[in-house]
């Protein structure tokens, strides 16, 4: 990744709610989301390296000790998404569930990716436990949802769970990455075998499962920023945001499908 991409996403804000008991305490565009739960918090994704004391200070912030965090979570093993987990680790203590396709790619530290090869490594952790789908994480009285959708990564992992806001309970969900990166083959000899059908398979998911709350790796995948900034409770209530968002990336998706399709005959 460029380093000036790096620099755009990775610049310091402060933390800001989505719902109760959760929060954004990433960096401007790479997501890192705080939980609370009677027994702890947990974390979903570190970000870079760089970006693991910007989160930790983000915690620290909300009133946190960083210790409190006893679960890491990630959406995929990408430089951008866990970079930074080793040294939330290493800072928090805290147990590290990934999938089982990504925790191997974070056991090598993002080397020996299908597409991006050796090209963005990063710290390397292996995980306390592998994930499958559909299996549940729970901690005191929260329940969260991996439901594995690989495309992006082999191990892709877009996490759901019942939030409140405003006093009614909705049904949020964190989007791993449905890009495809310029360059992934998804035809002929694919960047990994069944990547295709892969994304099919994870767009039926994502296409029909409940999202009233719409969030992502990347806070520009649903206006993060515009939403945090319009001060409303139920700023990040945006189920069609969430339906339309995904049919334009299945557009997009088939799109480049037939492009390449058609660049085989």
């Amino acid at each position: 990744m460029p380093a000036a991409a790096q620099e755009a996403g990775n610049q310091p804000v402060k933390p800001f709610q989505i719902a109760d008991g959760v929060w954004w305490v990433g960096a401007s565009d790479v997501a890192s989301y705080l939980i609370q739960s009677n027994k702890g918090l947990i974390l979903i994704d570190g970000g870079y390296e760089s970006t693991a004391p910007q989160i930790l200070n983000n915690i620290r912030r909300l009133g946190f000790d960083p210790k409190q965090v006893k679960i890491i979570l990630n959406s995929h093993a990408h430089l951008d998404h866990a970079g930074g987990i080793a040294a939330l680790k290493a800072a928090t203590g805290a147990k590290v569930l990934v999938s089982a396709e990504d925790g191997k790619l974070m056991a090598r530290g993002g080397k020996g990716d299908f597409f991006l090869g050796d090209r963005y490594a990063y710290p390397p952790l292996k995980p306390d436990g592998s994930l499958r789908d559909g299996q549940k994480v729970k901690l005191g009285e929260r329940t969260l949802t991996a439901r594995l959708t690989p495309g992006h990564t082999r191990g892709c992992t877009t996490w759901t769970l019942p939030v409140t806001i405003a006093g009614q309970v909705r049904q949020a969900m964190i989007l791993c990455s449905n890009s495809v990166l310029p360059g992934y083959r998804l035809t002929g000899q694919e960047s990994y075998p069944g990547i295709a059908a892969d994304y099919e398979k994870s767009y039926r998911f994502w296409r029909s499962a409940p999202c009233d709350v719409f969030l992502a790796s990347h806070a520009q995948f649903f206006r993060a920023a515009e939403k945090a900034k319009s001060g409303e409770a139920d700023a990040f209530v945006d189920p069609e945001g969430c339906k339309a968002f995904f049919e334009r990336g299945y557009a997009a998706f088939r799109a480049e499908l037939a492009k390449q399709q058609a660049a085989q005959r």
